[in-house]
């Protein structure tokens, strides 16, 4: 009688699974818009239009800035968005991309440019904690891993997709297209997220009551802070978070000034062609989605999860390092590549990490601080690298300065790691 009654019940419904893949689209739409103008610093075209042709610093700045106001917007925006809730908060958010890429796409000069970057800097800042408040609410511990690792993968999928794509329009249209289709772009995920996400499991009518008590139960196992109301002080006062902080801006800053600078050295430096950078520069990212997936799945297996960003920074540091010093141009390319590769082996772990240790109510707060400071402190790192290459006349200064700041990225895991974590 126990048994049929068992038999009975329905098989609990996977929702959450729906989510996660709705956030990945979410991302890999804002890394197109994000990285675009990494394509367009090689186009003669737009740097005679927008009037920086053989100014790297000005160039840089392109990233620059756009960095700021994202480091800055998610710091602001990550407790307003709290208040909103996450599912309203993405959506205005991804308004305001649409807008500024719109914006992009008519600016005439330099400054019109710059100010539609730092536009989508602050509704990418807006986006950015939603994520990790939906992975809380929506997922118990022992799925966070694997759930960070898919939505992740978007940080890897678009540049692998816009590198080729863009280089395609921009090579054969003009720059202007470019941004035409990255407006069209953000109507996917508007409607995604409109019509499926809610802003807890409790909320959605996908989920049924079994898969509601699985999500339920996991979460459970989680220690929380005893008082929402202290929580902020809980993460701000611990030092495994600003541990994990600073090893995250170190692979923002490795990561961004990788995106930034990588098409151009593969052009200018390395004397690729349009159809060869393309395809090149579309290499990192490949490996990085196979490092992120394999990652996420394997961490969520280990206990001392502090091992993949230690892999990742220190090996990322070593591949840029040697890139850097190889005759061969292809081998330079597939070290490049290989650093990438590196980097995406800690990418779910240092969400993981910070959720671990931040309680449900605070957990959008602490994500908008973690990728605020990644994001203000990587924010410099594309105009250094562009100030290193016209002060010196060549790409090398500044591949090293990315290579110091992976090692000290990576001796700060090695110091959380002694803690057990």
């Amino acid at each position: 009688m126990n048994t049929s009654a068992v038999a009975s019940q329905p098989a609990p419904t996977r929702a959450r699974i729906g989510l996660a893949v709705i956030l990945f689209i979410t991302l890999l739409i804002s890394y197109l818009d994000r990285v675009n103008v990494s394509v367009l610093i090689a186009d003669p075209k737009f740097l005679a239009d927008m009037g920086i042709a053989g100014q790297p610093a000005r160039m840089g700045l392109l990233m620059t800035t756009f960095l700021f106001a994202y480091g800055l917007s998610n710091l602001v925006a990550g407790p307003i968005g709290s208040v909103m809730g996450p599912r309203k908060a993405m959506l205005l958010a991804v308004v305001l991309w649409a807008v500024s890429v719109g914006l992009g796409g008519l600016a005439g000069t330099f400054p019109m440019m710059i100010a539609a970057r730092i536009l989508l800097g602050v509704g990418e800042g807006l986006h950015w904690p939603m994520q990790s408040s939906f992975v809380k609410n929506w997922f118990p511990i022992q799925e966070r891993a694997k759930a960070n690792s898919a939505w992740l993968l978007g940080i890897m999928i678009g540049p692998m997709i816009s590198m080729p794509i863009l280089s395609a329009i921009v090579g054969s249209t003009g720059w202007r297209v470019s941004f035409g289709v990255l407006v069209l772009c953000s109507f996917l995920p508007m409607l995604l997220i409109w019509f499926f996400t809610s802003d807890q499991p409790s909320q959605s009518k996908y989920v049924n009551q079994a898969e509601l008590t699985y999500i339920q139960a996991g979460q459970n196992q989680e220690v929380e802070n005893a008082a929402a109301g202290s929580s902020a002080r809980s993460f701000l006062t611990d030092s495994r978070f600003w541990l994990i902080t600073i090893a995250f801006l170190s692979s923002a800053s490795m990561f961004w000034g990788t995106v930034a600078w990588l098409p151009s050295y593969l052009k200018v430096a390395r004397g690729f062609s349009w159809g060869q950078m393309g395809s090149l520069a579309t290499l990192p990212y490949i490996l990085g989605s196979v490092t992120v997936v394999a990652s996420g799945y394997l961490a969520d297996r280990v206990t001392r999860k502090a091992i993949f960003p230690i892999i990742a920074l220190f090996g990322a540091a070593a591949s840029i390092f040697a890139g850097a010093n190889v005759g061969d141009n292809y081998d330079s390319a597939l070290c490049m590549a290989a650093a990438i590769g590196f980097l995406g082996m800690g990418l779910a772990t240092y969400w993981t990490m910070m959720q671990a240790i931040v309680s449900k109510a605070a957990v959008g707060a602490a994500a908008g601080v973690m990728n605020g400071v990644a994001s203000l402190g990587s924010a410099l790192v594309p105009t250094v690298i562009g100030l290193l290459i016209q002060s010196s006349g060549t790409y090398f200064s500044g591949l090293m300065f990315l290579v110091v700041i992976g090692a000290l990225g990576g001796l700060s895991m090695v110091i959380l790691s002694m803690r057990r974590a």
